[in-house]
């Protein structure tokens, strides 16, 4: 079987794969982690995309996988990039779901003002309790603000430009949902034409929430496009 790992986004847990993981044990050999201070991983001293690629690398070498595919969500896939860019002869193919590629200072401004603990415990309670349990024992409010300073430092350099993109050469499969309100179809687009190798998919009523995509639909877009 072929090695695949799922990396989930920001603010996010690999229990959220649960779904795709059971939808794709058949067919590939599925790893997941949880980036650090996510979903029970207790180190959380920086969250910067070049510290979770170096961590998903140290998983690769602690596991003895010399080659790997990867789908990413979100944040999961600018990692995947990252990683790419970094060590191409450790990944054999990448595909992303709802990956935001543009940041600035004044996107990552508009971003952040959604992380605000206080708001978010007050006006969205249920959503509080959810992040507390995703992500004990580390402090939720703690991880979102961490994630805050990681857009910041997106916005202010991002890690991968335009003449990154255009050095990949391994297959990439760039998704995203007709209904996503975080990701623009227009950056997504830039991405895909800068890239050697790569498709460019459209989930007609998909929105930006992994838990809002068919799983059973990504599932059978995954395997085709790693067959």
């Amino acid at each position: 079987m072929q090695h695949l790992l799922l990396l989930h986004g920001a603010l996010g847990s690999a229990e959220q794969f649960q779904p795709l993981t059971h939808a794709l044990s058949d067919t590939y050999h599925i790893h997941s982690i949880n980036f650090h201070g996510h979903g029970g991983e207790t180190d959380i001293n920086h969250f910067t995309i070049e510290q979770f690629a170096d961590q998903v690398f140290n998983y690769l070498s602690k596991h003895a996988i010399d080659k790997v595919n990867i789908v990413g969500y979100s944040m999961g896939g600018y990692v995947a990039l990252y990683l790419a860019k970094q060590y191409p002869e450790r990944v054999h193919k990448i595909f992303t779901l709802a990956t935001k590629f543009l940041w600035t200072p004044a996107i990552a401004e508009k971003e952040i003002k959604l992380l605000n603990p206080e708001k978010i415990a007050e006006k969205l309670p249920a959503f509080a309790q959810l992040l507390e349990k995703r992500h004990h024992p580390s402090d939720w409010k703690t991880v979102l603000n961490k994630t805050a300073t990681l857009m910041i430092g997106l916005g202010n350099h991002s890690p991968l430009s335009a003449e990154d993109f255009q050095k990949l050469e391994l297959p990439i499969l760039i998704a995203i949902g007709d209904k996503d309100n975080m990701v623009s179809l227009e950056e997504t687009i830039d991405v895909y034409r800068n890239l050697k190798n790569a498709n460019l998919l459209i989930l007609p009523a998909t929105q930006h929430p992994i838990e809002k995509v068919d799983m059973g639909r990504l599932a059978s877009e995954i395997k085709l496009f790693l067959k």
